[in-house]
């Protein structure tokens, strides 16, 4: 059977991971180095880094705290963050990342999600996709990019299938009215998504107890869940979450 995968997110911001709620009002709370490596040892199966102000501040990545964070941990790792050329993405690869994360920038320049497929692959190009429910757009939901700051004119589900179609991977979907209000994931807005397109859906934003995930996993059709505020507070490790998991019956990987 197919295994659902546990994803813990780092936004980091200033070299700091970071947090907050619906995008706002974030809050310090740790080193991402330190802190990765620590989920890594209590067994996520995937890590993602979000440097969450390098498009709207219109810089590179932190490349140095990528280099650091891929040599202590030895799983998927996923970077993104103002990646918006070729050559951005090259040096996330070569120092360390398997995978990069495209959100505003693939918004701006669509064809970069088609370099980066015919250079690395698809498997390496992941969609971050920013949903802000509106009842004005077909599906319900509006892209919003520049961490939050900016709303498009783009559908979710159409822009997801033309994302796909131009050689993303995976779409990491986040729902902005769930972002860390520990209330559970957007779970219509999941479910339309993973039912619309052939590649893995990654659930994205709202995460605070086991069940929240259980939820999103089964009924909301998502490959993955990414966590962030339930083991970042200490609520919960990776460990115990997968463990409640797989007493729900939740196929997930639960020993190295």
């Amino acid at each position: 059977m197919f295994q659902k995968r546990i994803v813990v997110c780092l936004d980091v911001r200033d070299g700091k991971t970071t947090k907050g709620i619906r995008f706002r009002e974030n809050k310090d709370i740790g080193d991402p180095v330190e802190m990765a490596e620590e989920y890594y040892r209590q067994g996520a199966d995937e890590l993602v880094f979000y440097d969450i102000t390098a498009s709207a501040e219109k810089r590179s990545i932190m490349i140095d705290v990528v280099r650091k964070t891929a040599q202590k941990i030895f799983i998927p790792f996923c970077v993104g963050g103002g990646l918006a050329s070729l050559d951005d993405i090259c040096r996330v690869i070569d120092a360390g990342a398997e995978k990069v994360s495209l959100n505003s920038q693939a918004v701006k320049n669509p064809k970069l999600i088609e370099e980066g497929a015919a250079r690395f692959g698809r498997q390496c190009m992941v969609l971050g996709v920013d949903a802000l429910k509106d009842g004005r757009m077909p599906s319900g939901y509006r892209v919003v990019i520049n961490g939050g700051r900016t709303q498009t004119d783009k559908d979710v589900l159409e822009w997801v299938r033309e994302a796909e179609e131009r050689g993303a991977g995976e779409v990491v979907l986040n729902s902005i009215d769930a972002d860390g209000t520990r209330d559970g994931y957007e779970i219509q807005l999941t479910k339309t998504v993973s039912q619309n397109v052939s590649v893995p859906v990654v659930a994205s934003g709202g995460a605070g107890v086991p069940g929240h995930l259980t939820e999103v996993l089964t009924e909301g059709k998502a490959d993955a869940a990414l966590i962030a505020s339930m083991v970042h507070y200490g609520a919960y490790t990776t460990a115990q979450i997968k463990a409640e998991l797989a007493a729900a019956g939740v196929p997930v990987r639960l020993r190295w």
